[in-house]
Order: C-alpha cells, then sequence, then structure tokens
C-alpha cells in the first residue's frame, strides 16, 4: 500500500512537472495584423437614410488596446449619431480553426454583432447577419486602409447577399 502511494505520488509530480515545461502558446502572423488597429481613434461617417435610418452624421470615438497576450483587442468606443447616441464594446481576434479574423460587439442600445473578417492586401472585409425588424439581413463593413493611422470604410446591407445598399461610407485617424 505504501509502495503504490509513492508510485502515484510520484506519477503525479511527473506530470505536473511535463505540464509546467509547455510553452505558452503565442500569437501568429495573423493576430500581429490585428496591430494596426491599437490606439485611439476617430471615425466620421455620413449615414444614408433607409427603411430602418434616417440620414446624418456619425462619429465615434474609440480606444483598442492588447488583451493580456496579444491574441485580442478590447475596444472601447463612445458614438453620436441621427439615430441616438451610445457607447460599445468590442473585441477582434483570429481563429485559426475558421481561419477568420473574429469581431464581436456590445452596445448599448443592446445589440450584438458577430462578425467574421477576412483580409486582402490593404483591404480588411467584415461580414455578418444582421436582424433588424424581424428579418435577418446580410451586412458587410469594409475597411481600406491609407496609412498606419487612416483608413475609409463602408458599410453596406443586403437581403440576399448579393444586391447590396450603402448604409454609411466615412473616414477613421488614428491619433499619433
Amino acid at each position: 500500500m505504501k509502495k503504490t502511494a509513492i508510485l502515484l505520488a510520484a506519477c503525479a509530480a511527473l506530470t505536473i512537472a511535463a505540464l509546467c515545461q509547455t510553452d505558452m502558446p503565442k500569437p501568429g502572423p495573423e493576430h500581429q495584423k490585428l496591430a494596426i488597429f491599437a490606439g485611439t481613434w476617430t471615425l466620421e461617417g455620413d449615414m444614408k437614410a433607409g427603411p430602418m435610418n434616417p440620414a446624418g452624421k456619425m462619429t465615434e470615438n474609440e480606444k483598442c488596446e492588447w488583451m493580456e497576450g496579444d491574441f485580442f483587442l478590447v475596444c472601447h468606443s463612445n458614438y453620436q449619431s441621427s439615430m441616438g447616441n451610445g457607447t460599445g464594446l468590442s473585441v477582434l481576434g483570429y481563429s485559426a480553426d475558421d481561419k477568420a479574423y473574429t469581431y464581436r460587439e456590445f452596445n448599448s442600445w443592446g445589440e450584438f454583432d458577430d462578425s467574421r473578417g477576412q483580409v486582402n492586401g490593404d483591404t480588411w472585409t467584415w461580414t455578418s447577419d444582421e436582424k433588424m425588424g424581424g428579418k435577418t439581413l446580410k451586412g458587410k463593413f469594409t475597411m481600406k486602409i491609407g496609412s498606419p493611422t487612416s483608413y475609409t470604410f463602408t458599410f453596406e446591407m443586403s437581403p440576399d447577399g448579393t444586391n447590396w445598399t450603402m448604409v454609411m461610407d466615412g473616414k477613421a485617424s488614428k491619433e499619433k
């Protein structure tokens, strides 16, 4: 009995030692591409009149910082628009399993957004399903990077993912 207890204790100690020597995961090059979005940004947009929203200006101030480990950017935003003012919390990352960038946002209007993104050169394209008025529409947010401190953006919606209508366009600038 005593030998069994000693053997079990030795096995447990070896298992713990092996686990402690495991290297922590490190962010890959896909995660590092998100670095351009770290910092404080101001977005200025023009909202187009549509069945779900009035035309008008939109301004958003957003601060994005790396979560410990550098796998995710956590962003806090304040925005003013013709539809009202609000705040948001979003998290950007990369899913190696899906081979896609991820964007999840929660805002003070009670909305939740879950988007998938792809990057092609200097263009990031985020797609989502948008639920509005009991209907599900496709959303597409496109960002064209102009420099490390600026990008232009468009947001479009579609009932079928084929015919797109511009909802908003604008520009973003990063504090230096």
